[in-house]
């Protein structure tokens, strides 16, 4: 398999020179693409995206493969263990996962009055309400992760017990120190610390499933529900972590606030109304002290990432974009990595934003274990079908303004 991603990346880096060399055809010659050079200068980046999908799909499998085998076969789900006193949480034990899967397939009728008492997540049993396993929760969030790019980077706390998480921020740093004697401290100087709060806000989401693929799922009704609710919940948060407002939901990273990025973080630069600039993506880049650069990687939609792959450094004559050719090697903007997220902004008008470069490791998310889920029969009866309402609690915004710069157009 990684002789194959090696000559994926091959191809892809082929493709690139020669989209460069059009490029640098049309530059030279001075003037704009023509029709037939932009049609074909366009699907020769739509292969380059096709390539890496593919590269992206058989590296995870590849991931997949060796965790699995470090793993001992995948066996995951073992007794936790009950000694020195420990308390186990039954949520955790695989008695509970086990009811868990009956619940899916057969409904509460397949459990027994002892089942719906210790997984009842309120008193109304009957409409189908279970509080899920824990291991079910994690790995949900897990692949959730593997679906939103914030989440990847982000740091992520889980709430057990508290409601919100306090966020302790400095609105005023303290003063420099000062060149003094032996006997004198230096002048005074006050800290001032801000407080925000990161508190769990309900979402929710249905899937339908049919029920031959209930009963006849090779990995389980347990993992197909998962990964449908996965997909649903990772939509959603992922719009929220980039363009939330807050009220109720995420704060996103391209909403300007005073409680996250505020517009003193915003950088225009040369951009016009239309087109992004070298010169502006360098400028945004360093904006950033030293210490977020080392972490820092770019965000921007795949509309704006076609853009900047025909933009070069003025000075050096280099492209901007530069294609990852090792294996784990992502492509690259000015030597730091990007992600593409189809959430982020893509409007190329006047003061609209573009994209972002940061240190995600400042975007704080907080998760509730609580999540719970509903079994739907009767209203999809006439379809063959049953449908899972999930129930999940959560929040996140960024904690540190100077971390990020956001790209604006002029």
């Amino acid at each position: 398999m990684r002789a194959k991603i090696n000559e994926l990346r091959q191809e892809r880096a082929s493709v690139w020179e020669k989209a460069k060399a059009l490029n640098e055809t049309v530059l030279a010659a001075s003037r704009d693409f023509s029709a037939d050079e932009q049609t074909q200068y366009d699907s020769m980046m739509s292969d380059m995206d096709k390539l890496k999908n593919q590269i992206d799909r058989l590296e995870t499998a590849l991931k997949t493969d060796e965790e699995m085998n470090n793993s001992g076969g995948g066996s995951q789900f073992r007794q936790p263990p009950s000694g020195n006193g420990g308390n186990v949480d039954a949520r955790s034990t695989p008695e509970y996962r086990a009811a868990f899967e009956r619940f899916l397939v057969n409904g509460v009728n397949a459990l027994t009055p002892e089942n719906i008492r210790a997984m009842s997540a309120d008193p109304d049993a009957g409409g189908g309400y279970l509080v899920t396993p824990q291991q079910f929760v994690t790995e949900l969030l897990k692949e959730v992760d593997n679906m939103t790019h914030i989440r990847q980077f982000a740091t992520v706390h889980t709430l057990t017990q508290a409601k919100s998480l306090g966020v302790v921020t400095l609105d005023s740093d303290v003063g420099d120190a000062d060149w003094t004697t032996e006997l004198r401290t230096g002048n005074e100087t006050d800290i001032e610390l801000g407080k925000r709060e990161l508190r769990p806000h309900p979402l929710a989401k249905r899937v339908k499933v049919s029920n031959t693929l209930l009963r006849l799922s090779a990995g389980g009704a347990e993992a197909l529900v998962r990964s449908r609710l996965a997909y649903k919940f990772g939509v959603s948060q992922e719009k929220a972590f980039m363009t939330g407002d807050g009220n109720q939901k995420p704060l996103g990273l391209f909403t300007a606030s005073t409680d996250g990025i505020p517009t003193s973080r915003d950088v225009v630069g040369s951009n016009t109304a239309t087109e992004i600039k070298a010169d502006t993506l360098i400028d945004a880049l360093y904006s950033l002290k030293e210490a977020y650069q080392v972490n820092a990687r770019w965000g921007f939609h795949r509309d704006v990432v076609k853009a900047i792959r025909k933009l070069k450094d003025a000075t050096t004559g280099q492209y901007l974009w530069q294609p990852g050719l090792q294996n784990g090697q992502p492509d690259m903007i000015l030597a730091r990595p990007f992600f593409q997220s189809e959430y982020a902004p893509n409007t190329l008008t006047t003061g609209q934003y573009v994209g972002i470069v940061g240190d995600f490791r400042y975007y704080w998310i907080v998760d509730a274990l609580n999540l719970a889920v509903q079994r739907l029969v009767e209203l999809y009866a006439e379809t063959n079908q049953t449908g899972f309402i999930g129930r999940y609690e959560g929040d996140g915004q960024p904690v540190l303004a100077e971390a990020f710069t956001r790209i604006k157009m002029g």
